[in-house]
């Protein structure tokens, strides 16, 4: 029982943290990060991206565990949530992967309000900087789409629960960690290490969001074409 757990958690871990990653692009974030709070003490900008990686948490960690009931509640199946998530995130990546600096962009032109604003950017730390700029509609439909991959029994459904988790405090860990080092991660990367990232988790999560459709395909497919 307990390997059964155990590998319950540890699958969840490894499917939700590569999906947020590549659909928070943390490292894009940095960059926009840094011009943002270019005229920021360095202090004002470590206390800021603490602040960003909280509610970046409390986001990711809300839209895992109650995005689907809060869904299954207006009578949409688990199924019906999984096909719609997974395209919904398969779409995303697509663009990503075709054109991965149009996102950047969007970000860009939120980020570009704030700056304009000048002066202490702490009342911004959750809006927008957290959302939508760091985790946006396209973060939040991934963590709900992850929250409908729980297995059956609530054991293996709270070590799944519970390594999706990690995978989000990893996530928020990573995000302060850039974001509080981001003029150094902007002189490490330039434009041609950006568009590589950008591209690299575009296309892992294509096959996230593929993923996550045939999970729900499949048992419809079945249960129509079964005797």
């Amino acid at each position: 029982m307990a390997p059964m757990i155990l590998s319950a958690g540890l699958q969840a871990l490894l499917l939700a943290f590569p999906a947020l990653f590549s659909i928070v692009n943390p490292l894009a974030g940095a960059i926009i990060f840094n011009e943002v709070t270019a005229a920021q003490t360095h202090a004002e900008r470590v206390t800021l991206a603490r602040k960003v990686a909280i509610y970046s948490t409390m986001t990711m960690l809300v839209a895992l565990w109650a995005g689907s009931y809060i869904l299954s509640f207006f009578g949409i199946s688990l199924n019906a949530l999984r096909i719609a998530g997974g395209i919904v995130v398969s779409v995303r990546a697509y663009e990503m992967l075709s054109a991965p600096e149009v996102p950047i962009q969007r970000k860009e032109e939120q980020a570009a309000t704030i700056e304009r604003a000048g002066g202490n950017l702490s009342g911004y730390a959750f809006f927008p900087l957290t959302m939508p700029f760091t985790t946006g509609p396209g973060t939040i439909a991934v963590a709900v789409s992850l929250g409908t991959e729980r297995p059956d029994g609530w054991l293996n459904t709270m070590a799944f629960f519970a390594g999706a988790s990690l995978a989000v405090l990893s996530m928020a860990l990573i995000i302060w960690i850039l974001y509080t080092t981001a003029d150094h991660v902007t002189d490490a990367l330039g434009n041609v290490g950006r568009q590589v990232v950008s591209r690299i988790a575009a296309f892992l999560l294509l096959g996230i969001g593929v993923q996550i459709v045939l999970s729900g395909a499949i048992p419809v497919l079945h249960a129509a074409f079964s005797p």
